[in-house]
Order: structure tokens, then sequence, then C-alpha cells
């Protein structure tokens, strides 16, 4: 039995719910998102959303938690928004940002130039004194990640000295070097 797709949704004010038969769109104040689904009912009762699954096959008891979950993260990304924070550890390592345009500077021969999706808004810190931090906020929680992990694929960090790009609170283990 599938606990997390037992859990009902809570649909806050300001939400729209369009349940067709093979997908459902999620609209509000931050933006409009569209699932696709299979095998499962989804219903929905007085601002509360209830996924409801056909038979108790393998196949389906594994989709019934999964859609429930990409639902919860459309109604909570329309609603209120997903923000992930990357932080540049390293001595030269710089990030600005002019519109969807992301300057990385780190350490190779060249700035590498990422375009961003319009979707995500970016947001680039520098503190004297305090590691550059980039920050990306966005309705869709996938995409957000993605582009995320794509920034940090740029120079992951390492465990020697810890350089590298990394999330916001992110704990790196570390290693010992030679010893002499």
């Amino acid at each position: 039995m599938s606990r997390v797709g037992n859990n009902p949704i809570k649909v806050p004010e300001g939400v729209e719910i369009d349940i067709q038969p093979s997908h459902i769109n999620v609209k509000g104040r931050l933006g409009e998102l569209s699932q696709k689904y299979s095998d499962v009912e989804i219903k929905i009762q007085d601002n509360v959303i209830s996924v409801l699954r056909s038979s108790e096959s393998k196949n389906i008891k594994s989709k019934h938690g999964l859609y429930r979950s990409l639902i919860y993260n459309m109604v909570q990304g329309v609603s209120s928004g997903f923000t992930k924070e990357l932080e540049l550890v390293g001595v030269g390592y710089r990030a600005s940002n002019q519109g969807q345009k992301l300057d990385l500077a780190l350490g190779f021969s060249h700035n590498i130039l990422f375009e961003i999706a319009p979707e995500v808004k970016i947001e680039t810190i520098s503190e004297k004194g305090k590691n550059p931090i980039v920050k990306l906020t966005s309705h869709d929680k996938q995409l957000v990640g993605y582009v995320a992990s794509k920034i940090r694929s740029f120079r992951k960090p390492e465990p020697y000295k810890g350089k590298g790009i990394r999330y916001v609170g992110e704990q790196i283990r570390r290693k010992a070097g030679k010893s002499a």
C-alpha cells in the first residue's frame, strides 16, 4: 500500500485545477503547469485532491505515489514556487548574469556562458568576503532542479580542497591529502 499516494492534497486559494481524462492542468498566480497521467483516477472534492488507483498491480501501485507527488509539486509550485541556491567555492570563482545568460568564471581559460530557460528567474549575489551565490527561482520544481544540476556539473566540488559549485547547505565529504 502506497503511503504517499494515499495522502490528500489540499488546494490553496487562487489555484485552479482542471482534470481531463489523460492530463491535469494546474494554474496559479506564478504560472501554469500540465502533467499527463495514466492508470490512476484523480478526484477533487472540497478543495482536496485525492489520487486513487484502479488495481493492486505493482506497476499501478508505483504510479499511484508518483502521480500524487507530481501533482503536489505542481500545486506548491504555482502557489509559492521553488528556489535553489548554488555557492561557488574557490579563489577567483565569479558569477554574473545579464538577463537570462549566466556568466561563470570557474578557473578555466574562458568563462562559461550558460543560457537559462525563460521560466527560471536567475539572480547572482556577490558580496565582498563571501562566496558568490547563484539563486534560481521558478514554479516548475523539475526544471529548477535540472538547471541547478547542469550548473553544478560545470565544476563539481572536489573532496580535497572543497572547491567547486555546491548547493547552499550541502556537506562535502572531505578526504585527507598525501601524508608527508
